[in-house]
């Protein structure tokens, strides 16, 4: 059986403000508690306002490592006004520009897992051109053009660890989803055609990668 989230965590995961359903969230959890055994940090591109950091907090604590999520906080391009998954209550009413920062730190306090991650808040190219760390997962859930979804796997994809995990979301082959999710899926075919990642699991949209033993950079 894979492993599942304690009760409290996935009432916490699925009261929070976000758009992962609950599946493709066991799923990522089973990831992160694999991916934790390596004792590396466990992180996400993407923190929308924090809904799947609670699972990854939540691996990372049970195993002694930390899950460190990046974004800017200002949300992606379809979370924009005027678009379909744009919510005005992320609106700061004083700059008229989305901040999320505020959510996820509620999220993270009422779930009791603060001291469990490590948020950094800023462009992900940006933060990946600083990041020397080896990862034992690289959740990728950032922006869905092939510019950001493209940028977000050749600063981190090279991060993951041999034996890590390589976690991709909004992955549609469909041609239908062509905003939200034909970037992702052109990402995941980059990552498969590397010859550094090999699928693990599916589910939904969600596909879970393992970093090859030895072999491959992850660019494609």
């Amino acid at each position: 059986m894979p492993a599942a989230p304690p009760p409290e965590i996935l009432a916490a995961f699925e009261a929070a403000k976000g758009f992962m359903p609950a599946d493709e969230g066991l799923a990522l959890y089973a990831a992160a508690v694999d991916a934790a055994r390596l004792g590396l940090p466990l992180l996400e591109v993407g923190t929308y306002c924090g809904r799947s950091t609670l699972l990854l907090a939540d691996a990372a604590r049970a195993a002694g490592v930390t899950a460190v999520t990046v974004d800017h906080h200002r949300g992606s391009e379809e979370q924009q006004p005027g678009w379909e998954y744009h919510d005005p209550a992320t609106v700061d009413p004083e700059l008229g520009v989305m901040d999320t920062l505020p959510a996820f730190r509620r999220t993270l306090y009422r779930a009791g897992l603060e001291e469990h991650v490590v948020a950094l808040v800023g462009r992900s190219p940006q933060i990946a051109a600083l990041w020397r760390a080896p990862l034992g997962l690289v959740f990728v859930d950032g922006g869905h053009t092939d510019e950001h979804a493209g940028a977000d796997y050749e600063g981190w994809a090279p991060r993951v660890a041999e034996g890590g995990l390589l976690v991709l979301h909004d992955v549609f082959p469909d041609p239908v989803d062509e905003f939200t999710g034909q970037a992702p899926y052109r990402v995941y075919l980059r990552a498969l055609e590397s010859g550094a990642f090999t699928e693990v699991s599916a589910t939904g949209s969600l596909r879970v990668l393992r970093r090859a033993e030895a072999g491959g950079t992850g660019r494609g």
